[in-house]
């Protein structure tokens, strides 16, 4: 079997996925799925339609924390070796969070991108350095075989320049400080999912909710504005990211807490958001069972700061024809599309209930101006669909 593997490293997890050419979508034939890297990590083994295989609790207490996702792509490889021997890998794909202006387009690894992609590490400090790790680490174990990066970035190249710049002076621009956007690769997985529904045309408004969660707003297939911006803590309230907020909050946390840049950062990154506002979790799915009154005002914040984001993303593309929600809360959770639809009837959403609670894949009632879809994306699939592109341009 002639497989793509697919390698997505976050901040203290690891998602790697064997795929089969197929036309259209490449087939998920296994799906790799560590956790917790950083604390009591459980890798979980599946095949393509979710039948669990295995389940490992690997000790890594001896393994450096800088270490741990090397350590964790040698178990999935090595569990390939050990299990499947008759897949033969064609080629690697990898997820990086971060490739600027410059890198626009999927790219085929070599030591100058390395380099490039390291001078990115300061824009995105919590997961560039790993992408680049498990880069570096396929490279070892698979001399020889094409490794292609595909960046979150990549999808937001070509925004306006009064969308990708803040009112700063223009040397800081010039130097790179301006809104990149991220989720790319899941919001071009939806994109091409809508072509193939007849719906890519018009004016899209693309929610990705889930612990990171962003909103896009495209025109004919082309993103034009997105909620997140030079980092992927801007935009949206999350799980323990804070989202927008008024730049003086910090200068005054700085200054009357005594807070330094790393503990600034924590506070952004790692303790707000709904973590923050209900003080229980940072998933939606605790703060659904908890009948603390906190933990339904972070729900109701992060409907409400999305409802708002639908505006402004709305203005963006002027107009909108269809939204589609997507990403682990965007695919489950009833609710938050109902608080968060209720409050778009002035943009012509109409929803049907009874739809929305079942999560058809289209929930909005014939008479809606705008069509409400719910589509699950699937990043890497179109990481995998990338590199077999690739691929077909090594053999022209």
């Amino acid at each position: 079997m002639n497989c793509i593997l697919a390698v997505n490293g976050g901040s203290s997890s690891l998602k790697c996925g064997l795929y089969e050419p197929a036309d259209g979508v490449p087939l998920l034939r296994y799906r790799f799925q560590l956790g917790d890297a950083m604390g009591t990590p459980r890798l979980d083994i599946r095949d393509g339609t979710g039948r669990s295989l295995e389940q490992l609790s690997p000790d890594f207490s001896r393994i450096a924390s800088s270490q741990r996702h090397l350590a964790a792509l040698d178990l999935v490889l090595d569990w390939i070796q050990a299990n499947l021997p008759d897949c033969r890998l064609m080629a690697a794909g990898h997820r990086v969070v971060h490739g600027g202006e410059l890198l626009a387009a999927p790219t085929r690894v070599d030591d100058e991108l390395i380099a490039t992609l390291q001078r990115f590490s300061p824009l995105a400090p919590l997961h560039q350095p790993f992408n680049i790790e498990l880069i570096e680490g396929c490279r070892r174990r698979l001399p020889g075989l094409l490794q292609v990066a595909c960046f979150d970035t990549m999808f937001h190249v070509g925004q306006s320049r009064i969308e990708r710049h803040y009112a700063l002076p223009h040397r800081y621009t010039e130097d790179g400080i301006q809104r990149y956007g991220f989720h790319g690769l899941s919001y071009e997985f939806i994109q091409r999912q809508l072509e193939a529904r007849g719906e890519g045309l018009g004016r899209s408004l693309l929610c990705h909710f889930g612990a990171g969660a962003s909103m896009c707003g495209v025109r004919d297939g082309r993103s034009i504005a997105s909620s997140m911006g030079f980092t992927a803590v801007e935009g949206l309230p999350m799980g323990s990211r804070c989202g927008s907020i008024d730049p003086g909050v910090l200068i005054y946390l700085m200054r009357h807490y005594a807070l330094d840049v790393d503990g600034l950062e924590h506070l952004l990154y790692k303790q707000s958001g709904w973590l923050g506002v209900s003080g229980i979790s940072s998933q939606m799915l605790e703060l659904h069972k908890s009948a603390d009154p906190l933990a339904d005002e972070a729900i109701e914040m992060f409907c409400y700061r999305a409802a708002l984001e639908a505006g402004r993303l709305s203005a963006a593309i002027e107009g909108c024809d269809r939204l589609v929600f997507t990403g682990g809360v965007g695919e489950n959770d009833a609710d938050v599309r109902a608080r968060m639809l209720t409050r778009l009837q002035w943009l012509g959403v109409e929803f049907d209930e009874a739809a929305n609670a079942r999560g058809d894949e289209r929930i909005s009632t014939a008479g809606s101006r705008v069509q409400v879809w719910v589509i699950p994306t699937h990043e890497g699939a179109m990481i995998a669909q990338h590199v077999l592109e690739k691929l077909e341009e090594s053999r022209q």
